[in-house]
C-alpha cells in the first residue's frame, strides 16, 4: 500500500459510517464471553454514530457503533443485560480502573523489553 492510498480511501467528510451487523455480531460475542456486562450508550456525535460501550465485572471495556438508542436497547433486551445513558450516569470507576490497569501494564512491558 503506497503512502497515498490510505488517504484516498478516506471517508468524506460528514459522511459517518453506520453500525453493521458486524458491530452486533461482536459485541454479542463478546458480551457472551464474560460476565457482569452492562452497556453504556454514547450519543451520535460529528465524527461517529451512536456507539455503545459493553463493561464486564471486572472493568475490561469495548466500543462499537450501533443503530441508535432503539438499538442499544434491543441489543441489551437480547442480551439480558441493563443498558445506561452515558450521558446521564456517566462510564463506571471499573472501566476507569481497568484502563489504568492496562496503561501500567504496557509501560511495565515497554520497560521490561528496553531492559532486556
Amino acid at each position: 500500500m503506497g503512502v497515498f492510498d490510505r488517504l484516498r480511501r478516506r471517508a468524506k467528510p460528514g459522511v459517518t459510517r453506520g453500525a453493521s451487523d458486524a458491530d452486533t455480531e461482536y459485541l454479542e460475542r463478546w458480551a457472551g464471553g464474560r460476565r457482569g456486562v452492562e452497556a453504556f450508550v454514547e450519543p451520535k456525535t460529528v465524527v461517529t454514530e451512536t456507539t455503545v460501550v459493553l463493561v464486564a465485572h471486572d472493568g475490561e471495556w469495548t466500543r462499537r457503533r450501533i443503530d441508535g438508542d432503539r438499538g442499544a436497547r434491543r441489543l441489551g433486551k437480547r442480551l439480558k443485560i441493563p443498558v445506561y445513558d452515558v450521558g446521564k450516569i456517566g462510564y463506571p470507576q471499573r472501566m476507569r480502573d481497568y484502563t489504568e490497569r492496562q496503561r501500567v501494564l504496557r509501560k511495565r512491558a515497554q520497560r521490561d523489553e528496553l531492559g532486556r
